[in-house]
């Protein structure tokens, strides 16, 4: 990745489009990332969500599909 990506414009959804969207596709037909900290994760996340803290998210990319939606929250 290089630095111009950090500046593309991304697609961004309220939290009423993003429960439509979760209704109407399969757990694995996308990636869908909670980056708070575990503290925050444990006490309550969206099902099937995968916590990966902001933080981490650079060095652990590899662990998303390239190919899926991303919803990140």
């Amino acid at each position: 990745m290089g630095i111009a990506d950090y500046f593309k414009p991304v697609d961004t959804m309220t939290p009423g489009e993003v429960r439509q969207f979760l209704d109407r596709h399969k757990p694995d037909d996308y990636n869908l990332v909670d980056v708070r900290q575990p503290k925050e994760y444990e006490r309550g996340h969206i099902p099937g969500s995968r916590l990966i803290p902001v933080a981490e998210l650079p060095g652990r990319l590899a662990e998303l599909d390239p190919k899926k939606p991303t919803i990140a929250y």
